[in-house]
């Protein structure tokens, strides 16, 4: 596997958010993670990427390391990247700056060499310039690399927080809700991005989306969460089926006629 996740809980308080979730990828696979609002699916993301810290007992390995204690940057160093459902941009500074930015955790500067401006310097600088302007390429946003990110469309920042999130180089790469508040043209180009990026560099996806019809369409496993607990996991057709998720999503007033023509429908 690529990432093992045991006895994962975290509580704010007398809130517990996430409760003794497990979960394991593996490598090239497309996961998602569904639930209600509140679920504790962003929680989940926050912990695997060391943003916040588990309560005792817990255990995340990734790449055969566990990182369970490890600080967000040693995590993004070694492999770990996420986009964010509000999205998380530089709008005063260029596209390509950007993307710049998102590389810089990847760069070791020797200080002194820094400094004197070595031969070695300016030349990863270059390297790395003309990498992020091939990804902008590979994304659709070459055309934009001098242009304000501030002046990109919804969908076309999307992208950049897709591009920038690559900047680090990731094996694993966490989408919170990449659909969010775009038009179904915009998804379609997102998600095609998404699933082109994850064959080019071979990537391991994870996915939170409250559009079901992308989950079904895009993952092979699929985690159900409510109220911070995993109530089922499988295939996207078997998912659809599971009382547990029909009643976490559209509760138990409706008929089961109606709610499975509404995840069917997904």
């Amino acid at each position: 596997m690529l990432l093992e996740v045991k006895n994962l809980t975290k509580r704010f308080g007398g809130l517990t958010a996430v409760s003794n979730i497990d979960l394991a990828v593996k490598p090239g696979a497309v996961h998602g993670i569904i639930g209600p609002n509140g679920s504790g699916k962003s929680t989940l993301f926050n912990l695997i990427s060391g943003v916040y810290k588990p309560e005792p007992g817990a255990s995340i390995v990734f790449d055969g390391d566990d990182i369970t204690d490890w600080e967000p940057h040693e995590i993004a160093r070694h492999g770990v990247a996420r986009t964010f459902q509000l999205l998380r941009i530089f709008s005063g500074m260029s596209v390509l700056e950007n993307l710049l930015i998102g590389h810089h955790g990847l760069i070791r500067y020797n200080t002194a060499s820094a400094v004197i401006g070595s031969r070695n310097v300016w030349a990863e600088e270059r390297r790395v310039r003309e990498e992020m302007m091939e990804l902008l390429a590979f994304i659709g946003l070459a055309d934009y690399a001098d242009m304000p990110a501030g002046e990109l469309s919804g969908g076309q920042r999307r992208l950049l927080a897709l591009g920038r999130a690559m900047a680090m180089r990731p094996k694993l790469l966490l989408l919170d809700e990449p659909a969010a508040s775009l038009s179904p043209v915009n998804v379609e180009i997102v998600l095609d991005t998404v699933l082109a990026l994850k064959k080019r560099f071979g990537l391991t996806l994870i996915i939170i989306e409250h559009i079901l019809k992308v989950v079904m369409e895009t993952c092979e496993t699929v985690s159900v969460l409510e109220h911070g607990e995993k109530i089922a996991e499988g295939s996207p057709a078997a998912i659809k089926e599971d009382h547990r998720v029909i009643e976490a999503y559209l509760g138990k007033e409706m008929e089961d006629s109606e709610v499975r023509a509404l995840l069917r429908s997904a």
